[in-house]
């Protein structure tokens, strides 16, 4: 299996934190951290790693380099003089790369360093949740350009903030500040620039904790409620829950519980 350390990355950082914590840089600050085809491409193979061997960790906080942007979208100066055909296979690229990161199945903390726009915005939407600076700005600024979200922001702004909303927000092209994405419950938590990655930290090593088998058939779980009627979702629920039943990190939490220690969750 490819691990993450033998991956050669020229626009992504890669650190731990522990044992069980990834940390994910967009490692681009000249460019606000805008993704290029190699950054699409990085990207790409680091959430196929990561589905391919969940267990090299149990979290992973992503976030953006520098004190200016998360991530300012597309390299639209990449795009600049490209043939219908090359935007074509670009985007090809960058739609695996938004689906690998769907597939991904350990929980993703966006780290909101600073402005996520267009294409940044929906890498940030792709993360389970998010935590951000106060000065961060959001916003989708694709029909300003003659263009639309590509990689499932139209799908997801919705089911964060709600239709009537995400259709103001995707229609206008306006920017939103922190504390509306807080107030409209697309950021879970606004945290200063000097505490913001020790917060996120924190979350993630509290969720590395926990059995790891547990929290990704958890996370399907709560996914699939978007889609699902209640009926329909519990069965889901019920399927995944029957996947740890059979786990030893099962029955290592009944008997830390019974010998009142704290659980060696192990991932098996």
């Amino acid at each position: 299996m490819t691990r993450v350390e033998d991956l050669k990355f020229d626009n992504l950082a890669i650190t731990r934190s522990g044992d069980h914590v990834l940390v994910v840089t967009l490692n681009r600050p000249d460019f606000a951290n805008a993704f290029n085809s190699a950054m699409g491409s990085e990207m790409l193979a680091l959430w196929s790693a990561l589905y391919r061997d969940p267990k090299q960790c149990r979290c992973v906080i992503l976030t953006g380099s520098g004190d200016r942007a998360f991530c300012a979208g597309a390299d639209l100066k990449e795009r600049n003089g490209m043939s219908d055909d090359a935007f074509r296979q670009q985007h090809a690229l960058f739609e695996q790369m938004i689906r690998a990161m769907m597939d991904c199945p350990i929980p993703i903390i966006g780290a909101i360093n600073g402005a996520a726009y267009a294409g940044g915005l929906e890498i940030a939407l792709n993360t389970d949740f998010l935590y951000a600076v106060p000065k961060a700005r959001f916003a989708f600024t694709e029909v300003t350009l003659g263009i639309m979200p590509g990689a499932s922001g139209t799908q997801h702004l919705p089911r964060a903030i709600g239709v009537r909303r995400a259709k103001e927000v995707i229609l206008s092209g306006k920017p939103f500040n922190a504390e509306q994405a807080e107030a409209w419950g697309l950021v879970n938590r606004l945290c200063s620039p000097e505490t913001l990655m020790s917060e996120a930290l924190e979350t993630a090593e509290a969720i590395a904790a926990n059995a790891p088998i547990a929290i990704q058939q958890a996370n399907k779980s709560v996914n699939a409620a978007a889609s699902l009627d209640v009926k329909n979702g519990y069965d889901f629920e019920i399927a995944c829950y029957q996947r740890v039943i059979d786990t030893e990190d099962r029955l290592e939490g009944i008997w830390a519980f019974n010998e009142k220690r704290k659980p060696e969750f192990r991932g098996t």
